[in-house]
């Protein structure tokens, strides 16, 4: 996370809007998160469901990590235990270098703030707030500066093309795609190291949902380190990295390389071929 109470205004070589790399972190292509030996299960009418089955996973800096698979095969139960925002029954998960599995709920809800951004299938932005509101009510948790968080959120709009008038609208007064761009602005404004998203295109038309994707697109091409779940193949196409969870484990894994506007044909057979593999 940036240091926003010992910045200066030297120049950097950062796009401008774009999250920058925290001090001291591991560069690109090392593990972010490595997961060992995950277990979680349910209590079902009396009887135990697992979810995650003695899973091992590492994502890695600066990835688009797809995980996809079947109804009930555990996906956003791994997204949400990754993220911290639940805990698994087993197994360990380091990320950033440290031991979430082993903090307490208060050191929890401190590190998410710092270290994830979340966006979900529905934008969850406060209705009564506008939407630059809703972005600095996030950034006041781990910012001082008003000034600072409205510099910030400005820039971020700027960057998934929400202009001025746009940002003083509430939720209920825009389209579902504004919406979720701007939930993707309030995920990105504490400089997290990793976005989590949940089918966050789930909710959109095909118009709308091209215009997030192609938001979480120019992210990743900037260096945000991104997991996401989806059922949706067009959206998976985003991804260089496409995860098949089955059963709790993961059943496969498809590398499709960087992805640049008008490059679907290729990648489209190679998920395609990956998936019916898969079963899907």
């Amino acid at each position: 996370m940036t240091d926003w109470n010992t910045m200066t205004d030297q120049p950097t070589d950062q796009p401008k809007g774009c999250p920058k790399q925290k001090s001291g972190a591991p560069g690109p292509g090392s593990a972010i998160i490595s997961a060992r030996g995950l277990m979680q299960s349910f209590d079902v009418s009396g009887h135990g469901q697992i979810v995650l089955n003695d899973l091992s996973i590492d994502i890695r800096r600066g990835n688009f990590t797809v995980i996809m698979g079947p109804s009930g095969a555990g996906k956003s139960t791994l997204l949400y235990a990754l993220a911290g925002l639940s805990r698994p029954t087993g197994g360990t998960i380091d990320f950033a270098g440290k031991s979430i599995t082993m903090m307490r709920d208060d050191e929890l809800a401190v590190f998410r703030r710092r270290n994830c951004g979340f966006v979900f299938q529905q934008h969850q932005l406060l209705e009564r707030m506008s939407l630059m509101d809703n972005v600095i009510v996030a950034g006041a948790l781990t910012m001082r500066s008003k000034r600072q968080i409205v510099e910030k959120s400005r820039e971020l709009f700027a960057l998934v093309h929400i202009d001025t008038e746009t940002q003083k609208r509430t939720s209920a007064q825009v389209s579902g795609g504004e919406a979720q761009r701007a939930s993707i602005v309030r995920a990105l404004i504490n400089d997290p190291a990793l976005v989590f998203a949940d089918e966050p295109t789930g909710a959109l038309n095909s118009r709308h949902a091209k215009t997030v994707l192609d938001v979480f697109s120019m992210l990743h091409a900037r260096g945000q380190s991104i997991v996401m779940v989806t059922h949706d193949r067009h959206s998976a196409l985003r991804a260089n990295r496409v995860l098949y969870l089955r059963d709790g484990v993961i059943a496969g894994e498809c590398a499709l390389g960087s992805w640049a506007s008008g490059t679907y044909d290729g990648r489209e057979h190679k998920l395609a071929v990956f998936l019916e593999e898969m079963g899907w």
